[in-house]
């Protein structure tokens, strides 16, 4: 049975939508759940029925947000260390944590270490577009600056993720840039171009708009564009559903449409809501590290651990690196 390790008490809001979450992925798959964190909070919001698929890991410290994520390495106490630290001796086989993003990627990084090859690990997230599947983007946020060659290893990873996860027979891999055209871009971008061109699935580049309409399945880029991608695009989503409420009440004809078009609206939110992918997978790293939105609630912890058991359950981590050790060798 897979275990998964998760930071009981990293979020924005506490235990109570982490604990909540993992209640909902237990009724519907098996798997054991080992809580990380101060148990006198945590015990109090789980209904005895499920204590027995649950074991408890005492942490008495959280890293905040505002903390550097530097600090991590020093607080051997913090739920994240120690959720960390039982991924590194083998006691459970991913973590999910929706506590400090950069805590948990340089723990991961300095305590499990790099995949052989790898130079730097990626953040990657699925992002909604309008074929009601989701396009992988990566990195979003792991790498401000990168070198190409940094770049052709996010394909290699997008790609084995795509494949061995998403189950997407011939991804498609876009490299975002300012204009689909080969001369477009900056210098580290034209020469990833060239270095990505030697992969089946190269598409080309692609512009932001690509992540959306479902023409590319992964798009790579370094980690300042594609935060600020994510960033920007929960915004706009945010600011849509915010306008089309502030105009329907203003119109009694609009209310009746709104109505009408209620499942259209659902279908809508379904899609462009973080808590329906649940988290970002660390790729590069030796072992499966599942990055929450620090805000998450029930249903994006519930989705988060979905994920890390199909990553767990899969051979991805061999993939990548087998791919990786293929290229070096020409």
């Amino acid at each position: 049975m897979v275990r998964i390790a998760i930071d009981a008490m990293g979020g924005d809001f506490g235990a109570e939508p982490i604990i909540e979450g993992v209640i909902e992925a237990l009724r519907v798959k098996e798997f054991e759940a080992v809580l990380v964190g101060d148990s006198s909070v945590i015990k109090p919001l789980i209904p005895a029925k499920f204590m027995k698929k649950m074991t408890f890991v005492e942490a008495s410290d959280v890293i905040s947000m505002s903390d550097g994520a530097t600090d991590a390495l020093k607080r051997k106490e913090s739920t994240i260390y120690k959720s960390i630290e039982l991924a590194k001796e083998k006691k459970v086989d991913a973590v999910v944590s929706a506590g400090h993003s950069g805590a948990s990627m340089s723990l991961a990084t300095l305590k499990l270490g790099r995949l052989k090859g790898i130079m730097r690990p990626a953040i990657a997230t699925l992002m909604p577009n309008s074929q009601k599947t989701s396009t992988l983007v990566l990195d979003v946020g792991a790498n401000v600056d990168c070198k190409s060659e940094n770049l052709f290893q996010f394909a290699i990873m997008g790609e084995a993720y795509a494949k061995e996860i998403l189950k997407r027979k011939k991804p498609k891999l876009g490299l975002l840039s300012n204009g689909e055209e080969k001369s477009k871009g900056n210098e580290v971008s034209k020469e990833a171009f060239e270095l990505i061109s030697r992969l089946d699935g190269f598409y080309g580049n692609a512009e932001g708009g690509q992540v959306f309409d479902g023409s590319v399945d992964v798009v790579i880029c370094d980690g300042f564009i594609g935060n600020i991608l994510l960033k920007t695009s929960e915004g706009v989503a945010e600011a849509i559903t915010k306008i089309i409420k502030k105009e329907v009440k203003k119109s009694p004809t609009a209310i009746v449409g709104s109505v009408l078009m209620r499942k259209v609206f659902s279908t809508l939110k379904k899609q462009v809501s973080y808590d329906e992918y649940g988290g970002a997978p660390l790729l590069g790293v030796n072992g499966c590290v599942i990055i929450s939105h620090g805000k998450s609630n029930a249903k994006a912890i519930k989705n988060a651990i979905f994920q890390a058991i199909k990553f767990a359950d899969s051979n991805i981590n061999k993939i990548i690196e087998d791919e990786i050790s293929s290229f070096q060798s020409k």
